[in-house]
C-alpha cells in the first residue's frame, strides 16, 4: 500500500458503536406498523407475542453475529462472512440485493418518514400535494424533502467519520430519552377500563378490520397472520446489523462490534416492547388497528399529552428518522466499497477521499436512495425484501457451523452464545417465517427473490471484466487470484 493512500481510521468507540446499532434500527416503524400487526392478530397478547418474537430473533442473531465479527474485523460485515464461509456468489448475491433495494430502499423510506411527519408542523411539505409535475411523474414536497434530507446526510458523511459519529450519537441518545418519556408517561397514563378490555380477550387471534368487524383463523392460517404481522416488526428491527460493515472504523472490533450488537439490540427490544405495552394500556385495539394512516404514536400521544401530543410525536419521530439515516447511510457505504475491493463493483467506489471514508460508494447509495424516493414504490420493495433478508440472515448464522470446520483453529476472541442451540433456533424460526410468507403472501416474496437471483448473470458479468485485461493472454488462460481476508491466531 502507498504512503499516502487514505485507510479507515479505526475512532468508534464502544458507546460509538452502541449507538449506530440502536440508531439505526429505531427509525419509523415503533410508530406505525403496530396498526397492521393488532389487524392482522386481533389481540394484544398477540400483538406483544409479534414483537417478542421478533426481538428474541434479533437477539439471537446479534450474539451469533458477535463470533463472526470478531474473526472477520473488517469492513464490509455480512458480506466478508458469506464469502468466506460459503464462496464470493453467495456473498456478491447479499451485496447485491442490499444495494439493489434492501439498504437504499430503506434509505428512501425512512426519509419520506421524516418528511411526513415534519408535515404536521410544516403542512406546505405534505404528501398530498404536487410540487412537480412532469407529465409522467409527479413529485410531492415530501418527497423532495426526503431527497434533500438524505443529500445533505450523505454530504456530512463524505467529510468524515467523526461527523457521522457525532451525529449519530447525539441523535440517538436524543431519541431513546425521547422514547424513554413517551414509555414513563404513558405508564403513568394508562386507563385501567383500556387495559382490562384489551386484555380480556388476549390469546383471541382473528382479523380485526378497521371498521372493527373480525374474521376468524384457522390455526394454519393463524400461523400465516404471525408472519404477514412479523414483516412490519422485522422492518422495525432491521439494520441492527449495521455496525459490522464499518468493522474497519471501531476501536477493538473484536470486542466492541459484539459487544455493541448485543447492547444495542437488547435496549431496542426492550424499548419496543414497552412502547407497545403503553399502546395497549392507552388506546383500545380497535383504534390501534384504524389509527389514521397508521400512525399509532400520534393517536397514543394525543391521550397522554392532550393537543400538544401530536406536535411532540412528531418532533419524536423527526429526530428518529433523521438520526436513523445518518446511520444507515453512513455504514451502508462500506459493504460497495469492500465488493469494489474485490474486483465486484465500480472501482471508484472502492476508494477512500481525503477523510478516509468512501465517498463514490456514498454518492452512489444516494442517488440509488433518491431514485427509490421518487419511485414511490418503495414501501412495497420492502415488504417484498423483508423475506429475503431474513434467508440472508439464516445463511449467515449457518455459516458460523461451516466456518467452525473450515478453519477449526482460527483465533475466536468471542464465541457465538447459547452455541449451537440459539443459532439453530433462529434458523428453525426463520424457515417458518420464510416458508408462511411464500405461502400466504406470495406477492411479497417471489418478487424480492427473483431481485436477488437477477445477481447471479450480474456477478458473472462481473467476474468477466474483472479477468478481461489478463484472463488470457496468446491463447493462455491465467486465474484472476481470489481475495481472502485474513483470520489471525492473536489478539487484534
Amino acid at each position: 500500500m502507498e504512503k499516502n493512500t487514505p485507510t479507515f481510521k479505526p475512532s468508534l468507540r464502544l458507546l460509538d458503536a452502541t449507538m449506530i446499532v440502536a440508531g439505526s434500527m429505531i427509525g419509523s416503524g415503533i410508530f406505525i406498523v403496530s396498526a397492521d400487526i393488532t389487524r392482522n392478530t386481533g389481540s394484544a397478547g398477540w400483538l406483544l407475542v409479534v414483537w417478542l418474537i421478533t426481538g428474541l430473533m434479533t437477539l439471537t442473531a446479534a450474539l451469533s453475529y458477535g463470533e463472526l465479527s470478531a474473526l472477520f474485523p473488517q469492513a464490509g460485515g455480512q458480506y466478508v462472512y458469506l464469502k468466506e464461509a460459503y464462496n464470493p456468489l453467495i456473498g456478491f448475491l447479499y451485496g447485491w440485493s442490499f444495494f439493489a433495494v434492501i439498504q437504499t430502499a430503506t434509505i428512501a423510506a425512512v426519509g419520506v418518514a421524516f418528511a411526513k411527519f415534519t408535515a404536521y408542523l410544516v403542512p406546505a411539505l405534505s404528501e398530498d400535494l404536487v410540487a412537480l409535475d412532469l407529465g409522467f411523474l409527479t413529485v410531492s414536497p415530501a418527497q423532495l424533502l426526503s431527497l434533500a434530507v438524505i443529500t445533505l446526510l450523505t454530504y456530512i458523511n463524505t467529510r468524515g467519520i467523526k461527523s457521522g459519529k457525532l451525529i449519530q450519537t447525539v441523535f440517538t441518545l436524543t431519541k431513546l430519552l425521547s422514547l424513554f418519556g413517551l414509555i414513563l408517561f404513558g405508564l403513568l397514563s394508562l386507563k385501567p377500563e383500556v387495559w382490562q378490555a384489551n386484555w380480556a380477550h388476549a390469546w383471541d387471534m382473528h382479523r380485526l378490520n378497521p371498521d372493527g368487524s373480525t374474521i376468524s383463523y384457522t390455526t394454519l392460517a393463524s400461523l400465516g397472520a404471525i408472519a404477514a404481522a412479523m414483516v412490519g416488526s422485522i422492518f422495525s428491527s432491521d439494520s441492527w446489523n449495521n455496525v459490522t460493515f464499518i468493522a474497519g472504523e471501531v476501536k477493538n472490533p473484536r470486542r466492541n462490534v459484539g459487544l455493541s450488537l448485543f447492547l444495542g439490540t437488547l435496549l431496542v427490544t426492550l424499548i419496543y416492547v414497552a412502547t407497545n405495552l403503553v399502546y395497549a394500556g392507552i388506546l383500545p385495539l380497535q383504534e390501534i388497528a384504524s389509527a389514521d394512516k397508521d400512525r399509532v404514536a400520534v393517536t397514543a400521544a394525543q391521550g397522554i399529552f392532550g393537543t400538544a401530543g401530536t406536535i411532540t410525536i412528531a418532533l419524536m419521530i423527526m429526530i428518529s428518522t433523521f438520526g436513523c439515516n445518518n446511520g444507515i447511510i453512513l455504514a451502508g457505504a462500506r459493504v460497495y466499497y469492500t465488493m469494489a475491493k474485490d474486483g465486484l463493483f465500480f472501482k471508484k467506489v472502492g476508494s477512500l477521499n481525503k477523510n478516509a471514508v468512501p465517498e463514490h460508494a456514498l454518492w452512489l447509495q444516494c442517488l440509488f436512495a433518491g431514485a427509490w424516493c421518487l419511485s414511490g414504490r418503495y414501501g412495497d420493495l420492502l415488504d417484498m425484501i423483508s423475506f429475503v433478508v431474513v434467508g440472508f440472515y439464516m445463511l449467515t448464522i449457518a455459516g458460523i457451523f461451516i466456518l467452525r470446520k473450515k478453519r477449526p483453529d482460527a483465533h475466536r476472541p468471542y464465541k457465538a452464545f447459547g452455541y449451537p442451540v440459539l443459532p439453530l433456533l433462529y434458523i428453525v424460526m426463520g424457515l417458518a417465517f420464510c416458508g408462511l410468507l411464500i405461502a400466504y403472501k406470495p406477492k411479497f416474496t417471489w418478487p424480492g427473490l427473483i431481485i436477488t437471483l437477477l445477481g447471479i448473470p450480474i456477478y458473472y458479468l462481473a467476474l468477466a471484466k474483472k479477468r478481461g485485461t489478463k484472463y488470457e493472454v496468446s491463447g493462455t488462460k491465467y486465474e484472476v487470484p481470489e481475495t481472502k481476508y485474513e483470520v489471525k491466531n492473536e489478539e487484534a
